[in-house]
């Protein structure tokens, strides 16, 4: 995962509510962002495409994508973190292709500042 120096991201809250429990929003900084394209590769593509032929999950492809969102995520956090928050809520996730080779995703929400409601 990646960090910026500051505290891990288990402890900055991001979430698809438009609120945290226990918490109120002081500050809305906007939209915060984090984005990622990537490509499986051909030794991958290659052994996908036969799983493909068969019924099931593709694994290869699963094992892609959830790696890409948490990546997003990652960088949705660092993004946050840059234009002042300490959480963000209203998360989504969005994702394309580009080509046939790449896949792109990005996870967005909005940046605030909260505190404890205590």
């Amino acid at each position: 995962m990646s960090n910026t120096g500051e505290d891990p991201p288990a402890s900055f809250p991001v979430t698809t509510g438009l609120g945290l429990q226990g918490m109120t929003i002081e500050q809305d900084l906007g939209l915060a962002f984090g984005l990622v394209v990537r490509s499986m590769g051909f030794a991958k593509s290659v052994g996908a495409a036969f799983k493909t032929l068969r019924q099931g999950e593709v694994s290869q492809y699963t094992e892609l994508l959830e790696d890409s969102r948490r990546h997003a995520v990652d960088r949705l956090i660092e993004n946050a973190r840059l234009l002042g928050a300490n959480a963000v809520v209203a998360m989504r996730f969005d994702s394309s292709e580009i080509g046939q080779q790449l896949t792109e995703i990005v996870a967005y929400g909005t940046a605030v500042v909260v505190r404890s409601a205590a």
